[in-house]
């Protein structure tokens, strides 16, 4: 089911009052063209429908994950500027982007890309089966879907993007009939892994899943040998996760081609927060 959700986030320009002594100058103009530049642009989130859609969303990735990051992913020679892998084929690629006007393109602004249950048997498993044994979820993959490749253009993290994103997120798991959603929330290892190692320890004593659901990493994150950290604050987009109720699913593991650590995740539709589930659609 492709849906298509369009949030106006313009908001209404200041009235300018002039004194009456004084006609509207040219000053006035351009107060008024400074104001429009500085409203917000509308956003759409609309589904990849054409290879030139994945194409755009596969160079936001290079540069968000490659040139901010430092990611050393397989390189494909025939597609330079590209991250991408063989499950892009497989995936369903959500975009947020401006809503196009006579003078402005659509741009490119955040993504998803999502694995169904059917996909994921094309495919040959789940990403996240490449960095996880997700046997224990075997029970919730015929209504489990996969998030991944999550980035937002850098001159945008302002929450908007990402909160449209979820909006969408939330609404194909509805329409859809979605129990549950995993994927892999990543943490940089700049700092040697420590925030990382740190946050495991954190989370595992108040977000763990029960333990019949737990996964293990195929590449573990070698926490037991990392110094701990006290008060280490949870990466806005974790938190956003877990204040959805979202449960951590077992240790990180380590992803050697991105320089992250990568915590397990599993989003069920009954445990997301009836405030969230209003939210995003309505129910």
């Amino acid at each position: 089911m492709r849906a298509m959700t369009t949030i106006d986030q313009t908001q209404r320009a200041a009235v300018m009052t002039w004194p009456s002594s004084q006609p509207a100058p040219a000053a006035a103009a351009a107060e008024r063209r400074r104001a429009v530049r500085e409203q917000p642009a509308p956003l759409e989130a609309v589904w990849a429908r054409s290879e030139a859609d994945v194409r755009a969303v596969q160079r936001l990735r290079y540069r968000v994950f490659v040139e901010e990051m430092g990611a050393t992913p397989p390189q494909q020679p025939h597609l330079p500027g590209h991250d991408c892998d063989a499950f892009d084929a497989y995936c369903e690629h959500l975009m947020v982007r401006t809503v196009a006007t006579d003078r402005e393109p659509a741009r490119l602004l955040g993504t998803y890309r999502l694995l169904t249950p059917a996909a994921a048997r094309l495919a040959g498993g789940y990403y996240s089966e490449t960095e996880f044994d997700l046997r224990p979820l075997d029970g919730l993959r015929a209504g489990m879907v996969e998030l991944g490749r999550s980035c937002v253009d850098p001159q945008w993290r302002n929450g908007s993007v990402i909160l449209t994103l979820w909006a969408s997120l939330a609404e194909f798991m509805h329409r859809n009939g979605v129990q549950s959603v995993i994927g892999c929330a990543s943490v940089p290892l700049l700092d040697g892994g420590l925030n990382a190692a740190a946050l495991w320890r954190q989370l595992r004593l108040t977000h763990l899943a029960p333990a019949a659901l737990q996964v293990r990493p195929r590449l573990p994150l070698p926490v037991q040998c990392l110094p701990g950290v006290e008060n280490v604050e949870t990466p806005p987009l974790i938190k956003g996760y877990l204040r959805c109720g979202a449960r951590v699913l077992g240790a990180p593991a380590w992803d050697p081609d991105f320089r992250c650590a990568d915590l397990p995740l599993l989003l069920r539709w009954d445990d997301l927060s009836p405030s969230y589930r209003k939210h995003f659609v309505g129910a």
